[in-house]
């Protein structure tokens, strides 16, 4: 997958992250947790676009790091709203995939960029 797809495919989740928190009904709890996987959610596709104008192959390393983590952040996050019963499985299983989907892609990413470092 190209970088310009990536950053298309990033920015998607962060639109689909947005509406999917907006939808959330309202409460002190879901408020909390909606507020966390929206900041996590969009920072995927900003830091991602921070790598893809990386200085060296060790700053683009880094920065997929921090993608890394927002990534699998937002997985925690999405996994509480389940595990709590605050949203159904089925409700979030699209987002919770794509999710899933661009942290694979990343830690690949990663795990090349190591090996090809000169």
């Amino acid at each position: 997958m190209g970088a310009e797809n990536l950053k298309d495919r990033t920015k998607k989740f962060a639109l689909m992250v947005i509406e999917f928190v907006e939808s959330l009904p309202r409460g002190k709890t879901i408020d909390v947790i909606g507020k966390q996987l929206l900041r996590s959610g969009t920072s995927v596709g900003a830091n991602y676009r921070s790598a893809c104008r990386a200085k060296s192959r060790a700053d683009f390393i880094n920065k997929l790091n921090i993608v890394e983590e927002e990534a699998d952040e937002s997985l925690f996050w999405m996994e509480l709203l389940i595990e709590s019963n605050l949203v159904k499985a089925i409700e979030i299983k699209p987002l919770f995939n794509e999710a899933n989907e661009l942290l694979s892609i990343v830690i690949a990413s990663i795990k090349t960029a190591k090996k090809t470092r000169c």
